[in-house]
Order: structure tokens, then sequence, then C-alpha cells
């Protein structure tokens, strides 16, 4: 993979917080009904822009992913509040937000609200029109649970619909420490050629980021790691 005269990108460790009902809850292996308001030594409660604060302070950055599990499960529309909140308590840093977005006019109402860059789920779609209409200005998530690939297949396998950065999301593996699936972010870089792939779920700590280093992974995104010391 060539970057031509820039040099190898660095490689971005991307803090996360899931929003449900106007909380940061703690997530794992993707059974979202589950989720209980975080507990953690980073900040104390769960309010979204005390949480979002301590991690940014624990690794540095300026990006920082939000899933708004209330828009993405029914279909709600974004947590303004909370997104304003975080945004004020983190001056500088750009919001990665998925809120389930599944159509041109409601993702082009976020995308005029400045609230953040948009993030489009394979999950949420019926095809590939969104992320196609949307190009560079959202970034894709290709979904998975366990096997399941979720989502259209095209999404998955024809990279020419992909935008420049892209999500490699294993829910089943997400806050389980299991490690990453390595496998398919391989796959997913060979198949993207220049595009910066990230991966998403199962990152334990600093051996992981090595071997997605070598994979070929521009970045991943993380929360337990921080939160537990790990990653700092």
């Amino acid at each position: 993979m060539s970057h031509g005269s820039e040099g190898p990108r660095p490689f971005r460790l991307i803090p996360v917080i899931d929003l449900r009902h106007g909380r940061v809850v703690r997530a794992r292996a993707g059974e979202r009904d589950a989720y209980a308001p975080i507990d953690t030594p980073l900040a104390r409660g769960s309010k979204p822009a005390d949480i979002a604060r301590g991690l940014l302070e624990a690794v540095g950055g300026n990006r920082l992913y939000v899933a708004d599990l209330d828009a993405i499960m029914d279909g709600t529309d974004p947590d303004r509040a909370s997104l304003e909140a975080v945004a004020r308590a983190c001056p500088g840093v750009t919001l990665w937000v998925d809120a389930g977005f599944s159509d041109l006019s409601g993702l082009e109402r976020f995308v005029r609200s400045g609230l953040g860059h948009p993030v489009i789920g394979s999950e949420s779609q019926r095809d590939a029109a969104l992320v196609r209409a949307l190009g560079d200005r959202a970034v894709l998530s290709l979904d998975s649970r366990g096997e399941a690939r979720l989502g259209p297949d095209a999404l998955h396998d024809d990279a020419e619909t992909w935008p420049q950065e892209v999500i490699v999301m294993t829910l089943a593996r997400v806050g389980t420490g299991t490690g990453p699936d390595l496998l398919g972010i391989s796959r997913a870089v060979a198949l993207g050629e220049n595009r910066r792939i990230y991966a998403a779920g199962g990152v334990r700590g600093p051996e992981d980021v090595a071997r997605l280093r070598e994979a070929g992974a521009a970045g991943a995104l993380v929360a337990s790691a921080i939160h537990n010391g790990r990653l700092r």
C-alpha cells in the first residue's frame, strides 16, 4: 500500500461510546438489550460528556466514535442533546456517529446539523444506494455477527461502493476480549486497496494493535481496553 510522499499514516486509536437513553452503556457481544450503564475509573457516573472526555484524555486523538443505540434499535432521531454535550466537552474532536441511518433525507439532515461525521452501518441498509450517495462524506461500517454478515452482500463484496474510510465491525467480539477479526481486516485491506480500514471489536491491548498494524489496518475502535487500562 503506497501513501505517496506522505509516508505511512499513523495508526489511530478511536475511543468508543455507546449511548442508550442519554447514558453511556457497557457494550458486550452486540447484545444491546442487555447493556447496562458503564462503570469506569475514567469518570464518575455515565454521562456521555464525562465518559468521552475521560476516554480521550486516556489515549489522545481527535476522533470519537458514538453509537446511538436508541436510533439504531428503535429508529428514533439522533440523540442531539448528548452529541452536543460531547462536542462541548471535547472541542476539536470529530465525532463519528452511527445513528442507524437508512434514508438519504435523514442522513442529509444530520450532516447539515454539524453534529458529526455520519457512519453508515451495513446492518441498517437495504442496498448500497445510501453509501453511494454519500461517498466520502460518510464512513462505512461493514457489520457482522459471528459468521453472519449484516446488510447487503454488495456492501461487503464490492469495494467500488466503499468510501475512503471503512470500519470492519465484528459485533460478537465487542467487549469480550477475544481479539480482533484479523482475517476480516486482512480481507478488507486487500479488497479496499488504498482505503483506510479500521477494526472494531475484541481489541485487548498493545499486542492486538501490533497485529492489526501488520494486517494493514489504519486504526481501531476501542472501549474496554481503554477503560481497563490496557491501552493508555
